[in-house]
């Protein structure tokens, strides 16, 4: 799209320039409402209507959504999730119940809270897996963001592999010496896994600090699990 439109400019000698606006994106599981006929014949109050509920990985499916919309940050300037509560949405609640957060609320409100500054532009060098759909497609995927005031760059990274941990070399010798801030990880043995009202926290972001290194030269090295969203966050010292 954003070829296509720079194409025309560029033909028509304009220098407008088109962003990019995704007004809704999320993972639907559309199998399940339209078995059911879609929405219902007969008008009810507040109907449940699809209230999806998300494993590890569709936060993974998430996860990465939001990393391309963050390495595509210099046309993409809108981008709304859709929807918030109970409509395939990252927050779930009863009826004069609880209210608990889905697998794909974290990978969100993570991102939102640290992706700051400047989208970096990562050159990621990794192998690649055979997909039924897609032909080949690289083990993993990743973008970072920079933020100049206080010298942090959050990296954003997930390991598609269904098995297979990756380890993960970044190169950041750009910035100089880097402090590892943290380092958060949405996994879990079972892929399938999700939250409940039950089990409100079965997935959450579980620290994996004990798999991260930092070295002087400005490289860091982490440990990816399978089937995984990572966020780490550094500082640059220099």
């Amino acid at each position: 799209m954003v070829a296509t439109a720079d194409a025309i400019a560029l033909r028509r000698n304009s220098p407008k320039r088109i962003m990019i606006a995704f007004d809704e994106w999320n993972v639907w599981y559309r199998e399940p409402y339209w078995a059911a006929g879609g929405a219902p014949k007969d008008w009810r109050k507040n109907p449940r209507l699809i209230e999806d509920s998300y494993s590890v990985t569709d936060a993974v499916v998430v996860g990465s959504l939001l990393i391309s919309l963050l390495r595509h940050a210099d046309r993409v300037t809108v981008a709304c999730l859709a929807q918030l509560v109970n409509v395939i949405a990252p927050i779930r609640s009863e009826p004069g119940g609880p209210a608990w957060k889905q697998t794909t609320f974290h990978p969100f409100a993570l991102t939102a809270s640290f992706a700051r500054g400047t989208s970096l532009r990562a050159a990621v060098v990794c192998g690649t897996h055979p997909t039924s759909l897609y032909g080949q497609v690289d083990d993993l995927d990743l973008s970072a963001s920079h933020d100049e005031g206080t010298g942090e760059i959050t990296v954003f990274v997930v390991n598609r592999m269904l098995a297979d941990s990756i380890a993960l070399t970044l190169d950041l010798t750009a910035f100089g010496p880097v402090q590892v801030i943290d380092a958060v990880s949405i996994q879990d043995g079972d892929r399938h896994a999700g939250n409940t009202m039950r089990q409100p926290d079965r997935v959450v972001p579980v620290s994996v600090l004990d798999s991260v290194s930092a070295g002087a030269d400005g490289t860091c090295r982490v440990e990816l699990p399978p089937v995984a969203w990572t966020m780490l966050r550094l500082r640059s010292s220099s």
